[in-house]
């Protein structure tokens, strides 16, 4: 019956009238319940109980339905979430969380430490196909004493183990516990404590999420939450022009271009800034192919990152050399850095044997040309352009390259996870805990595991250990430092660039703040967002 309802209401609503322009007098209103956004993303959800999921898409919807104990504020300190507050003990290795009292899940039973154990104990069980489940194998034991402290102990010093809590998906265990977590419904419907009920999930057209209005820290001011999968961004602008959308990612072309009239701006909101996120290329280290340091050395060279930032970015972006988000801590500024130089390229080539015998333009070796393809996601132009600017750059130095886009969901089964490729051009989010382990320690190398590169190196996975065991910045500065070091002799990946978030919302949307160096403008965005009574477009039967 409700599903039936909020249809009808989508069906029914102005979802298709031109967008409103906001007056002076209404930027002054109070915060009021009521109205609905709707999101565009290239891609779809793939499955909802987060520890199984690895797209950004399934993690975007999971983290307005779930919990965790703890997360990060706008400035990227740690504060509490399900957790109200902790004690750290024993120098490190012992935490204590106080849980908040009356919490319920969206079905109504009770929320206790009950449902954090069998959180933890999902996830680290070698049943669960998870990538996620490495920080909590440090855990060397847990309690849950009474319904309302969770305590957990570590045999080691673990830097990240207060923030990881906040990744772990505490899964209500009156639903779950005795099944097969992979077979679960909870993966298309889910069940959390979060700020939004799951309503209704149509593939490859829509997730519809409604307020909770027993959330713990209150019921939120948008009503509804869509999630409208539109797989071409120029769809997505035109919709988001019309006012069937209200917040997408626009692109650098888009932005640069096509929202400086007085029309777009009166009738949303633009921001810009840089991402905590960068793009790479990343080889597939089991061809032979990319197998010699010289040769991924000179693709480094031969590649313009500035011309790509120009290019394909309208110059809304830096170029970078590692892991880390420019400017931070933990970057690495005098890590090697490869300028662009065609002619070191080719002399690499050279040493490594790649050699044009019969003047056709492609360098050979062993009666095999220098050929190989990369692979990206479709709906992500910029990836697109990127990897097009680098296939001209490395014709010039004599390797032929094709490239091919596949729809994100094969993308990431058919290809990523098999390791049925030659390289690909793919992005991270950068946390604000310098660890990543699951990304570049050799043991992280399974099916569906984050290291699909399979890239191994003794003194990386050492320094990977010395990172997370200490508690001093200034250890873990200088073994990050050494990490990018190493990353950036060997090339593994061939870092690009670190993009600027273009997110456009709609201007009859209010509290939307922007916290350029951390979260931009998505910090706890369902308390913080809300339309006056006089601007909203969408009517709800109470």
């Amino acid at each position: 019956m409700k599903r039936a309802l909020i249809t009808a209401v989508l069906l029914l609503a102005t979802a298709g009238a031109p967008p409103y322009t906001v007056h002076a007098a209404e930027t002054h209103s109070a915060p009021a319940h009521g109205d609905m956004l709707v999101e565009a993303s290239i891609g779809d959800a793939s499955n909802l109980i987060p520890m199984l999921a690895g797209d950004a898409s399934s993690h975007a919807i999971a983290g307005l339905v779930y919990s965790g104990l703890v997360r990060y504020d706008q400035n990227w300190e740690i504060e509490g979430e399900l957790a109200e507050s902790w004690e750290i003990k024993n120098k490190g290795k012992t935490i204590i969380f106080h849980l908040r009292t009356g919490v319920k899940w969206h079905d109504g039973a009770p929320f206790t430490s009950a449902d954090v154990m069998f959180g933890y104990r999902t996830i680290i069980n070698k049943n669960t196909p998870t990538p996620y489940s490495e920080d909590f194998l440090q855990v060397e034991k847990a309690e849950a004493p009474d319904d309302l402290t969770f305590i957990v102990h570590y045999k080691k010093p673990f830097a990240p183990a207060l923030a990881s809590w906040g990744m772990l998906t505490v899964l209500p265990r009156h639903l779950l516990e005795g099944k097969d977590i992979t077979k679960s419904e909870l993966s298309r419907k889910p069940i959390g404590t979060g700020p939004y009920r799951f309503v209704e999930w149509r593939a490859q057209e829509r997730i519809v999420l409604e307020a909770n209005k027993e959330y713990f820290e209150g019921e939120p001011w948008i009503r509804r939450y869509v999630f409208r999968i539109v797989p071409d961004t120029a769809t997505q602008f035109l919709e988001l022009k019309t006012g069937a959308l209200d917040l997408m990612n626009l692109t650098p072309i888009q932005y640069s271009r096509q929202t400086g009239t007085k029309d777009f701006q009166q009738n949303f909101q633009r921001f810009s800034y840089t991402a905590n996120a960068y793009t790479y290329m990343g080889y597939n280290l089991r061809r032979d192919i990319f197998k010699d340091v010289r040769v991924r050395k000179a693709i480094a060279y031969a590649i313009d990152r500035n011309e790509i930032v120009q290019g394909a970015l309208m110059g809304l972006g830096k170029p970078t050399t590692g892991p880390y988000k420019p400017g931070t801590w933990q970057y690495n500024q005098n890590a090697v850095k490869y300028d662009y130089s065609p002619e070191k390229a080719r002399q690499l080539l050279a040493e490594a044997g790649w050699k044009d015998t019969n003047g056709d333009g492609v360098l050979d070796k062993g009666g095999k040309k220098f050929e190989f393809e990369i692979i990206t996601n479709l709906g992500n132009d910029t990836r697109k352009k990127t990897a097009e600017i680098i296939q001209g750059k490395l014709k010039n130095v004599g390797i032929s390259v094709k490239i091919r886009v596949l729809e994100w969901a094969s993308f990431l089964k058919e290809f990523i996870n098999k390791r049925n490729f030659d390289a690909t051009i793919l992005g991270w989010t950068v946390s604000p805990d310098p660890d990543i382990y699951d990304i570049w320690h050799s043991s992280k190398t399974k099916e569906s595991e984050f290291n699909f590169i399979t890239y191994k190196n003794a003194e990386v996975d050492r320094l990977l250990e010395t990172g997370r065991r200490s508690f001093d910045k200034t250890v873990r500065k200088k073994a990050y430092d050494r990490i990018q070091e190493i990353l950036a002799e060997e090339q593994p990946y061939c870092f690009l660039f670190s993009p600027y978030a273009l997110p456009a919302v709609s201007a009859r949307v209010h509290g939307v703040e922007l916290n350029e160096a951390t979260t931009g403008i998505g910090y706890n965005w369902p308390m913080k967002w809300w339309v006056p009574a006089t601007l909203q477009k969408y009517k709800f039967q109470p």
